[in-house]
Parts: C-alpha cells; sequence; structure tokens
C-alpha cells in the first residue's frame, strides 16, 4: 500500500488541477476543511460529489473491557465522524 498524500503533496496537486498558485490551493482546501468541520461538529452531514458522505453518528453507552485486567467498564456515550465511499469512487478503485 502507497503513503497517504501529504497535506503539502495534495496542495501541490490541487494547484496543478485547478492552474493556479499553491497558496491560493492551500487557501481553497483550508476552506472545504472548515466548513466541513463546522457542519459536522454541529451534526450535520456533507456530501462531497464522486467522493462521499461525512457525518457523525452518536455511540450510546457500552461495556468495555479493559484488555489488561479483564475489568468490565462502562463506556459514556460518544459520536464519532463516519464517512460513507461514494459509489462512483468505489468503482474507480475496482476498475
Amino acid at each position: 500500500m502507497a503513503k497517504p498524500m501529504t497535506k503539502t503533496q495534495l496542495v501541490a496537486a490541487l494547484a496543478d488541477e485547478m492552474g493556479s498558485d499553491k497558496k491560493t490551493a492551500a487557501a481553497a482546501l483550508d476552506a472545504v476543511s472548515s466548513v466541513i468541520t463546522k457542519e459536522v461538529s454541529s451534526g450535520g452531514a456533507v456530501t462531497l460529489p464522486g467522493v462521499g458522505k461525512i457525518y457523525c453518528r452518536e455511540r450510546p453507552e457500552r461495556m468495555v473491557r479493559n484488555p489488561a485486567t479483564g475489568e468490565q467498564i462502562k463506556k459514556d456515550a460518544d459520536k464519532v465522524v463516519k464517512m460513507t465511499i461514494a459509489k462512483a469512487l468505489k468503482d474507480s478503485v475496482n476498475g
């Protein structure tokens, strides 16, 4: 498996795709990231066409086991960020 693309590499690729400079591409990436963060943290969801849907899901309170001691512990309810991958992206990866 290849190494994940770093932010610097992503900004460079984005600038190349946009036909723009890296400063503009970095600002665009930061803006998109900020909008997604605000929307998902407020309980909404964001759909990126061709990529997928990012959303927040609540997990109920549950019992978990401490692997070191084997002791059962009650874990409080919490929220997790999830992403559903778009069919178009799955199809492009699988040929």
